[in-house]
C-alpha cells in the first residue's frame, strides 16, 4: 500500500488521485464501447459526458461526505473541504450528482435519457470498483477492527491507522470493489436479455444499495447510527434501494421492452451488407 507514488519537486503524486483518474477514464471507455454496440450513435457524446460527469461525481462525493457525514468537523475547517486526500468521498453523493449532470446533458442534447442511463449503468459501477482500489491505497473507507489476527494492517501514515492503530481491520473497501465487479458482470448479462427501458439502471441501484447496506456493518470510519439502527449510508442505501425496486417492478409492468439481442457494432454490419 503506497499513498505516494513519487514526487515532482515537493509536490506528491498520490496513488489515490492516479487511480481515481484511471477509474474515470476506464469507465468512460466502457461507456463508449457499450454506446457503440447500441447503434444509436450515442458514443459521440461519451467523451464529453466522461469529463462532465467525472468532475460532477468527484464534487458530489466530496460535498456529500462533508455535509452529511463530517460537517461537525468541516464547519470549523472550511479551508480543508477540498482536501480529498485526507479521506472523505461518499460514493452515493458522487453517483447522485454525476447521474444528475448526465440527465441534464442528455435532455439538453435531446437524447433518450432513460435508455442512456441503461447504457451507462455498467460503466458507472466499474468506475466505483476501481475507486475502491484508490480507497485501499489511501487507507480510507476502512473497516472496523476484526478482533482477531485476520484483517488489513494499515501504515501509520493513513487515516485508518490514526483511528484504530495497529489493529487488523475488516477489508470492507476491498470486498465492496470485488462485489462491484460482480454487479458489473450481472448488468452486462441482464442487458443481453429482454428487459424494459430503465430496468438496467434500476437494477444497478438496487444491487449496489444492497451491497453497501450490508458492508456498512463492517465499516469503521463512520459508526454513528441514527435511531440506534442504521448509519447514514445505510439509510440512503435503503431509501435508494426501495425506490429503485419500485421503479424496476413498475417499468417491468409497463413492458416497454428493448431488443433481447445485443448486436456488436450494428452500423458496421449494415455497411458490410450494402457492399
Amino acid at each position: 500500500m503506497h499513498q505516494y507514488l513519487f514526487y515532482i519537486g515537493d509536490f506528491p503524486i498520490r496513488s489515490y488521485g492516479v487511480v481515481i483518474s484511471l477509474s474515470i477514464l476506464l469507465a468512460t471507455g466502457v461507456g463508449y464501447f457499450l454506446a457503440k454496440t447500441d447503434g444509436r450513435g450515442y458514443e459521440k457524446h461519451i467523451p464529453d459526458l466522461g469529463i462532465y460527469c467525472g468532475i460532477a461525481g468527484l464534487l458530489g462525493a466530496r460535498l456529500w461526505d462533508v455535509f452529511f457525514f463530517d460537517w461537525d468537523y468541516y464547519q470549523h475547517h472550511l479551508t480543508e473541504i477540498l482536501n480529498v486526500w485526507q479521506g472523505g468521498m461518499a460514493i452515493q453523493g458522487g453517483v447522485f450528482l454525476g447521474v444528475l449532470v448526465g440527465i441534464l446533458y442528455s435532455r439538453n442534447h435531446k437524447l433518450d435519457t432513460i435508455h442512456f442511463m441503461d447504457i451507462a449503468a455498467p460503466a458507472i459501477v466499474l468506475g466505483q470498483a476501481l475507486g475502491r482500489c484508490a480507497n485501499l491505497l489511501n487507507g480510507d473507507a476502512f473497516g472496523a477492527p476484526t478482533g482477531s489476527s485476520y484483517g488489513i494492517l494499515y501504515p501509520d501514515t493513513t487515516l485508518a491507522h490514526h483511528t484504530y492503530g495497529a489493529q487488523p481491520l475488516w477489508p470492507a473497501e476491498v470486498w465492496e470493489g470485488q462485489l462491484d465487479i460482480v454487479i458489473f458482470a450481472l448488468l452486462l448479462i441482464f442487458r443481453a436479455r429482454g428487459h424494459a427501458r430503465g430496468q438496467c439502471f434500476a437494477l444497478y441501484v438496487m444491487l449496489y444499495s444492497l451491497v453497501r447496506f450490508a458492508l456498512e456493518y463492517l465499516r469503521g470510519d463512520y459508526t454513528e447510527k441514527y435511531l440506534g439502527l442504521f448509519t447514514s449510508a445505510q439509510m440512503t442505501s435503503l431509501g435508494f434501494g426501495l425506490v429503485a425496486l419500485g421503479f424496476f417492478l413498475w417499468l417491468g409492468l409497463r413492458k416497454e421492452a428493448v431488443p433481447t439481442e445485443v448486436e456488436f457494432f450494428p452500423q458496421e454490419r449494415k455497411k458490410r451488407r450494402k457492399k
